[in-house]
């Protein structure tokens, strides 16, 4: 836990968010990020057996939930996965580097998300791509800098509705009698190209999957968190994996990998296959579906800083709240700078990619800092969530043969 001395003078954040808003949030990240983005790249690798990637990242995912789940409880703090490190291996430096390696997944993703945006906000206006991501992160930045329960308010209202579009999607692939059960059901061959395929393919899909991690990064902030946190992980990984795998058949089933992969706007395209008409209101329920994962993880990158500098291991300014607002005006002005210009300059594949391997990382750690306060027999002062020691032993080792999949490649 933080010091009396990290914590002297500093005002703090305001506990302002219950279960509802916090499941809605974390959806909202997740669905964002992912099918609306990364469907059509996930299956240029995987092909007709892009469900099984998305199956296969959420069962890697979920023995990770289960130890965020415990660790957030044990130590409800901002900046989670430094505190978490902290704790287990009572090194600061090190504590330090990975507050600020979950920093650069938070911006990095949201760098990859507004690219995803522009795509199709261009399938609306005729506007060069830098000049539509710069007003993209401009507005999303002033929003991020209002307020914390103005900022989940509005994600929660952009969840629900593209967690719309896509049951639209799915509605209209069930009209046009597409074989969805098959599609999902249908085994991969055991040999090495389809399951390699399949492996890659799943860590991107694993890119999709993030956003319950920032949860543990708003715990300052929520009413309840030993309770309310675990449930919204544990149930933003569900309604994700149901959406993913649905969404994936119904995707490869309506339109060849082909044009799936090559597509800026993968599901616009899907719905125009499957319902025969403009695929204009998917294309704004994605709009909607990418601004909110670039304002959730943009808040998250945030809520890291101000906790880091919290600790005196970055400076004092960034851990200011502004009265007004109750947010971390500076250190969330600081992420906006940082995601401009890689939204700017590098791809979405290889932003995609970066964010999916640092993100691993991350996870690698905290379930090895798990099994290090497991094995010391550290204690914890508040109610937390108790899981078997091999949990984290299992999401330690899936963790890191992920990471051997992709230098493999």
């Amino acid at each position: 836990m933080m010091s009396e001395r990290a914590i002297e003078g500093f005002v703090p954040l305001r506990r302002r968010l219950g279960l509802p808003l916090l499941v809605l949030y974390g959806t909202g990240i997740t669905v964002g990020a992912g099918i609306y983005v990364l469907i059509g790249a996930v299956a240029g690798h995987a092909g007709i057996y892009a469900p099984w990637s998305f199956l296969l990242a959420a069962v890697v995912m979920g023995l990770t939930v289960a130890s965020y789940a415990e660790l957030s409880t044990r130590y409800p703090v901002s900046a989670g996965e430094a505190a978490y490190v902290r704790a287990a291996f009572r090194s600061p430096t090190f504590s330090t580097a990975v507050g600020l390696l979950t920093v650069a997944i938070g911006v990095i993703s949201s760098a990859a998300v507004t690219l995803g945006s522009a795509g199709y906000i261009q399938q609306f206006v005729n506007l060069p791509q830098s000049l539509i991501v710069t007003a993209v992160l401009a507005i999303i930045g002033g929003v991020a800098c209002w307020g914390i329960l103005e900022s989940v308010i509005l994600a929660s209202i952009f969840t629900l509705i593209e967690v719309g579009g896509l049951v639209i999607v799915v509605v209209a692939a069930v009209y046009a009698d597409l074989p969805i059960v098959a599609t999902t059901a249908h085994m991969p061959p055991l040999n090495a190209a389809e399951l390699s395929g399949i492996a890659f393919g799943s860590l991107l899909a694993f890119f999709a999957f993030i956003g319950f991690e920032d949860l543990a990064n708003v715990v300052e902030e929520a009413k309840v968190p030993h309770r309310d946190i675990p449930r919204a992980m544990i149930l933003t990984l569900l309604i994700s994996t149901l959406l993913y795998v649905i969404v994936a058949a119904v995707a490869v089933s309506a339109v060849s990998i082909e044009r799936l992969s090559s597509s800026p706007a993968p599901l616009s395209l899907v719905f125009r296959e499957v319902a025969g008409v403009s695929p204009a209101t998917i294309s704004a329920i994605a709009i909607v579906a990418t601004l909110n994962t670039i304002l959730a993880q943009m808040t998250m990158a945030s809520r890291v800083i101000y906790g880091v500098a919290r600790e005196r291991q970055l400076p004092a300014v960034l851990a200011r709240v502004n009265p007004r607002t109750g947010t971390p005006l500076v250190a969330t002005l600081l992420i906006l700078v940082m995601v401009v210009p890689l939204s700017l300059f590098v791809p979405l594949a290889s932003l995609a990619e970066g964010t999916s391997l640092a993100t691993l990382g991350v996870f690698s750690l905290v379930n090895l800092s798990l099994l290090r306060l497991r094995y010391h027999g550290v204690q914890s002062e508040t109610p937390h969530v108790t899981v078997p020691v091999f949990v984290p032993a299992a999401g330690f080792a899936t963790c890191i043969a992920m990471m051997a999949i992709a230098f493999l490649k």
